[in-house]
C-alpha cells in the first residue's frame, strides 16, 4: 500500500476513474486522499462515494501533499499552476492529465527542479480498463514512478514511453474510443436495418468488439492472423471484409487517427 498522501485538483470523470481505481484495488486509505474543485456538488458525491477528504481550495490541498494530480482542463493550466505554486510541498510529484501540455511548459510553470510526470489516460478508466501513457521528467526517482505505475495501473493499464510519443498515443488510445463507439454504433444500426431491436443490437455489437480486443491481447496473435481465422472461403465475413475494403475502411480510420495526432501536435504548448 502507499501510504504518501494524494491530491486531486479537479473533480472531474477522470479523478472519478483514478481515486475509484486506488480505492478499489487498496493503493491507497481513503484518509490519504484529498480533493479540490469549485463545484461543492462534486465534492459531496466524492466524499459520500469514496469517503474521502475535501480541501476548501487548491491552494490548502498543495501544501499537504505528495502526489498532485492535476486534473484540470488545458485552457485553465497556466493559472492554477501560477495558484499553486508558493504552496507546493518541495518533493511533491506532479501528476498531469492535461492534453497538450508538454513537460518544458509545466517546467516553466512549476519550476526546472520540480518532479514531474506528464499522462494521458482515457475514458474506459471509468470501468477499469484504461490505457495509460506516462513519461517523468529527469528529477522523478525509479522508486517514484514505480508507485505512479501503480497508480494508473489500479484502473487498467500503463506503459512509459517517450514524450515524443504523446502525439501518437492521443490519436490511437487518448482519443480512439469516440472511434469504437461509433463502429459500434453503426454496427447496430445495420442489425436494427435488418430487423434487431435496438436494445439487443448494442450488447451484441459492444460484446463482439470486447471480446475481439481481448483475444488481440491475450493471444498474442497479429490482427491480420485473427482476421483470417474468421474469413472462411467464400463466407459471410469475408464478403463484410471486401465491402468494408470497397469503401476505403482501413484508410479512414488510419487518416482519422493522423488527423487527431496533427490536432495534437497543433495545440501542444
Amino acid at each position: 500500500m502507499i501510504t504518501k498522501k494524494m491530491g486531486f485538483i479537479g473533480a472531474g470523470n477522470m479523478s472519478y476513474a483514478i481515486v475509484g481505481g486506488l480505492l478499489k484495488a487498496k493503493l491507497i486509505a481513503s484518509e490519504n486522499i484529498v480533493v479540490s474543485n469549485r463545484s461543492s456538488r462534486k465534492l459531496e458525491k466524492f466524499q459520500n462515494e469514496f469517503g474521502i477528504t475535501v480541501a476548501k481550495d487548491s491552494k490548502e490541498l498543495a501544501g499537504q501533499v505528495d502526489f498532485l494530480v492535476m486534473a484540470v482542463k488545458p485552457n485553465v493550466f497556466d493559472q492554477v499552476a501560477k495558484e499553486i505554486l508558493p504552496y507546493l510541498k518541495k518533493d511533491v510529484v506532479i501528476i498531469s492529465i492535461a492534453a497538450g501540455i508538454s513537460i518544458a511548459n509545466m517546467e516553466i510553470l512549476f519550476g526546472e527542479d520540480k518532479k514531474i510526470v506528464r499522462t494521458m489516460p482515457n475514458t474506459p478508466s471509468l470501468v477499469g480498463e484504461g490505457m495509460s501513457a506516462l513519461c517523468p521528467n529527469a528529477h522523478v526517482t525509479g522508486s517514484e514512478m514505480l508507485e505512479v505505475e501503480q497508480l494508473f495501473n489500479s484502473f487498467g493499464k500503463s506503459q512509459t514511453i517517450p514524450e515524443a510519443l504523446f502525439h501518437s498515443v492521443i490519436g490511437v488510445a487518448g482519443s480512439s474510443p469516440a472511434y469504437v463507439f461509433m463502429f459500434i454504433e453503426a454496427m447496430a444500426d445495420a442489425a436494427v436495418a435488418s430487423g434487431m431491436p435496438r436494445d439487443q443490437a448494442y450488447p451484441f455489437a459492444s460484446q463482439a468488439v470486447y471480446g475481439a480486443a481481448k483475444l488481440v491481447m491475450e493471444s498474442g496473435k497479429h490482427p491480420g492472423e485473427l482476421k483470417d481465422m474468421v474469413c472462411s472461403p467464400g463466407g459471410t465475413t469475408i464478403e463484410a471484409v471486401m465491402a468494408l475494403e470497397k469503401n476505403g475502411f482501413r484508410g479512414a480510420v488510419m487518416e482519422g487517427t493522423q488527423a487527431c495526432i496533427s490536432k495534437s501536435i497543433a495545440m501542444e504548448k
